[in-house]
């Protein structure tokens, strides 16, 4: 749900899902704790799309792109990258092969498995032969981190790889977009990894208008005259995107038999979908008014839980609702 920035934050979230999984939504409407109520009941009246309970989590493409495109771009101070060409082609290098199912198991390597961050980004740059085949660096990179797992796995990444690149690369966590990005503008750090529609909203600063869209190719359009006044380039975006999604159980998806949204609105026609989100979800463009408006979703109702969090994912498993917004590479939807 984008409307201006990065309107909710990955957070580490897998051991409080472990602690949620047994409790009902906070609207006080939720189901039983073993989702009998929701969606035992609604099944046995003949619903089509009423809850299904089950453990593992998938998430349904967004085929006519509701969502604005957050991929993630590599942002590099403008004056670093001139000095040395080597720096934006190193990190491209990983943007060519990073995935969002790359995103998932590596949150998953270190809030569910508990490994360390730095041994995840070690084992997935040896996996991808990243540290193999770039060169041409040389001097001092600090790559900047927000204070989330993913980012901090992220920038690992770019400092490994720039590492083997022969730059003398390090990691600093920053904080938020307001700290980081006019520390990555004056040049105190010289890389980050950024979300390409958030980054672009924020630059482009103008709440009444939105420049970013679920184009990934319009948006880096957008994007890069903004960057230039603002002494920062973008190299490539990847196909991995940390973005809001809407996640139901892989025993839903093969009951009704669906993938994308589109295919699900066709199949649940009948209004027996129960949507599960944070309580601004039913007046926010991208959450039920956008399913409702892009893709014809009818829903039976609308139960409020949290902005991606333990709680909707835990409603989702329960079968307390039939489908529920989810960050696309939290490290819940690992496969089990």
């Amino acid at each position: 749900m984008r409307a201006r920035t990065r309107y909710f934050v990955p957070l580490a979230m897998a051991a409080a899902l472990t602690a949620a999984c047994g409790e009902s939504g906070s609207s006080g409407t939720g189901g039983a704790a073993d989702g009998s109520a929701a969606g035992g009941d609604a099944q046995a009246s003949g619903e089509a799309c009423a809850p299904v309970a089950g453990d593992q989590l998938v998430v349904l493409e967004d085929d006519q792109q509701l969502q604005n495109a957050d991929n993630i771009i590599p942002a590099v101070n403008a004056a670093a990258a001139e000095a040395n060409p080597a720096l934006l082609e190193t990190l491209n290098s990983i943007s060519a092969v990073l995935t969002t199912d790359d995103l998932i198991e590596m949150n998953a390597a270190v809030d569910v498995q508990r490994q360390a961050v730095d041994e995840v980004a070690a084992a997935y740059v040896t996996e991808q032969g990243l540290d193999s085949g770039v060169s041409g660096g040389s001097g001092s990179i600090v790559v900047g981190a927000a204070d989330f797992t993913e980012s901090q796995v992220l920038a690992t990444v770019y400092a490994d790889v720039l590492t083997a690149a022969g730059f003398d690369a390090s990691v600093q966590t920053v904080g938020n977009r307001e700290l980081y990005l006019p520390a990555l503008q004056r040049g105190e750090i010289q890389a980050f990894p950024e979300y390409l529609a958030t980054v672009t909203e924020f630059i482009e600063g103008d709440d009444a208008t939105e420049v970013a869209s679920g184009d990934v190719e319009a948006t880096v359009e957008a994007l890069t005259p903004l960057a230039e006044g603002y002494g920062l380039v973008f190299g490539e975006p990847a196909e991995a995107a940390d973005q809001n999604a809407f996640a139901v159980t892989q025993e839903f998806a093969d009951q009704v038999g669906v993938t994308t949204l589109s295919e699900l609105a066709d199949a649940c026609g009948d209004g027996s979908l129960v949507l599960g989100g944070p309580g601004e979800c039913p007046t926010r463009p991208a959450c039920q008014p956008g399913l409702e408006e892009t893709y014809g979703l009818d829903f039976a109702s609308f139960e409020e839980y949290d902005a991606g969090g333990p709680l909707t994912k835990a409603a989702i498993q329960q079968g307390e609702v039939s489908i529920g917004l989810v960050f696309s590479s939290d490290g819940a939807l690992a496969q089990q």
